[in-house]
């Protein structure tokens, strides 16, 4: 394993084309700082060039996943100028981890709450453990969760999201499974192994397929349906183009494992 990034607010473990981004502000509960966020988006800047990353996850170390933006600093430096940046940093953020050629699996082993919550739902897989617990509860300190919002409501129904939204209330991990929110439960001695099954899974995919695929899945989410087909569609012409479809489909059918070269 080599380890890129060991010390300070975020962790950084390369190992087998799975890049580990560990929050590390265990006391703060892995709060959302303006230092943490931009470290965040200094390593998914990285791995988004670097052929050798197949996987991202994203973990935590401390009582929580996390906590959501960090309060303390907020009321630090109030005003609009702040307020926007803040919001814009953190919008930019979930962007990126959605625009990034790698998928990314969320490693949730407690609470993850308002833009934790958020950060749950922006990954395009996550795996919690069973005791694990969500909410977007800015509601109760006189601030909705609107941010938060736009991804959680995107992975639940509109209902549920709503009563998360109007209630502040926590949702389990059953909750947030069958909600759609996460993907799995497993105990928490057997986080690793899940995300390890995954990322185990998906490195043995053509990258340039998953690339392809889930820039693709993001974009014909909001079009309507006829769009989404003819988007679909083009998307499925250029795909069958790349040397690793051709090699795919010959693999497949001379029975052998492919060689891929993300071309």
């Amino acid at each position: 394993m080599n380890l890129r990034t060991n010390e300070g607010i975020l962790q950084r473990a390369d190992s087998d084309g799975v890049a580990t981004l560990t929050l590390n502000r265990p006391a703060a509960r892995n709060a959302l700082s303006t230092d943490l966020m931009a470290a965040l988006q200094a390593e998914i800047d990285d791995i988004a060039g670097d052929k050798a990353v197949r996987v991202v996850v994203i973990a935590a170390n401390g009582p929580a996943f996390c906590a959501g933006h960090d309060m303390r600093e907020i009321r630090t430096t109030p005003g609009r100028a702040a307020y926007e940046a803040l919001f814009a940093q953190c919008s930019a953020l979930m962007l990126s981890i959605t625009r990034l050629p790698q998928p990314v699996i969320a490693r949730v082993h407690a609470t993850a709450t308002a833009a934790g919550c958020q950060l749950v739902a922006t990954c395009d897989l996550a795996v919690a453990a069973r005791g694990a617990r969500f909410a977007t509860p800015g509601v109760n300190i006189g601030l909705f969760c609107s941010t938060p919002m736009v991804a959680v409501s995107r992975n639940l129904g509109r209902k549920q999201t709503m009563e998360m939204l109007l209630t502040g209330e926590m949702i389990d991990a059953e909750a947030a499974r069958d909600g759609g929110l996460i993907n799995k439960i497993v105990d928490e001695d057997g986080l690793d192994d899940a995300v390890a099954v995954w990322c185990g899974q998906i490195a043995t995919k053509s990258p340039l397929t998953l690339k392809i695929g889930k820039e693709a899945f993001y974009r014909q989410l909001d079009m309507p349906l006829a769009d989404a087909y003819a988007y679909a569609s083009e998307v499925m012409v250029t795909n069958m183009l790349t040397r690793d479809a051709e090699e795919g489909i010959d693999a497949f059918l001379e029975k052998r494992d492919p060689d891929w070269t993300g071309e």
